[in-house]
C-alpha cells in the first residue's frame, strides 16, 4: 500500500491530520514533512526499525548518517544533549530557525543514533507543521533532508512531485507547501565556541553579537 498525501495548511495546522500524522510515527512509519528550509523525512527516535528504513532510503547506515532531531521547543533539550549557557543563549536567540546546533549526546539518544563522534543535531524549525508533530507525539522526531536526483536543484521542493517519487517509501507525505531549496546552517559546538560547518539558510552573524 501507498503512502498518504496530506495536505496541511503551514500557519494553521489542522490538528485531527497532525494526530493522523501522530498515529503513523507511532506505529513505526515515515513522514516527509516541509521544515522552515527543505523538506525532511523523518521518524519516531525510538523505533530502530523505522530509522534502519530512513538509512535505507538515504543509502546510509544508520551510525554514520548524522541524523537530526527536530524538537518543539528547548524545554527537552538536556534529555538529548549537552550544552553549555553560552550554547543554550545563542540558540535560544537563533530558534526556531533555519539551524542544525550539533552538541555532544546523552545517554538518552538511542543507541542506533550514536555515531562515533556521540554527537547529535538539533532543529527547531520555524514552521508550525513539524513543531506541532513532535508536540502532539510528546519526544523529538528523527530528521534527514530530502535530497533531489536533478543536477540544478539539490533539493525537491514541489511536495506533489516528492510524493511521486516516495510514494511506496515511506507512509506519509506531508502538503505543506512548496519548500525551499536551501537548507539549514549547521553549527559545530564545542567548548562554548561555535564553527559554521555547512553555511546555508541560516546567518549566525546575526545572533553572535
Amino acid at each position: 500500500m501507498g503512502a498518504s498525501l496530506i495536505k496541511i495548511h503551514p500557519e494553521n495546522p489542522d490538528l485531527r491530520k497532525i494526530e493522523q500524522v501522530v498515529e503513523v510515527l507511532k506505529a513505526g512509519g515515515l513522514v516527509i514533512y516541509p521544515t522552515d528550509t527543505v523538506y525532511g523525512i523523518g521518524c519516531d527516535i525510538y523505533n530502530p526499525k523505522a530509522i534502519e528504513r530512513i538509512a535505507k532510503i538515504k543509502n546510509l547506515k544508520p551510525e554514520r548518517a548524522n541524523f537530526a532531531f527536530i524538537c518543539h521547543d528547548l524545554s527537552h533539550l538536556a534529555n538529548y544533549a549537552k550544552v553549555s549557557t553560552p550554547v543554550f543563549k545563542l540558540m535560544k536567540k537563533a530558534l526556531p530557525g533555519p539551524f542544525t546546533f550539533v552538541l555532544s549526546a546523552t545517554n538518552e539518544v538511542p543507541k542506533i543514533l550514536n555515531n562515533k563522534r556521540k554527537t547529535i543535531g538539533i532543529r527547531i524549525p520555524d514552521n508550525e507543521i513539524p513543531r506541532m508533530i513532535v508536540r502532539e507525539l510528546g519526544h523529538p522526531i528523527l530528521t534527514s533532508s530530502i535530497v533531489d536526483d536533478d543536477d540544478i536543484l539539490e533539493y525537491s521542493t514541489d511536495p506533489e512531485l516528492i510524493f511521486e517519487k516516495f510514494e511506496n517509501l515511506v507512509d506519509v507525505v506531508i502538503d505543506g507547501g512548496f519548500g525551499n531549496n536551501v537548507a539549514s546552517t549547521i553549527v559545530l559546538c564545542a567548548n562554548d565556541e561555535f564553527e559554521v560547518i555547512r553555511q546555508g539558510l541560516g546567518d549566525l552573524n546575526l545572533y553572535l553579537s
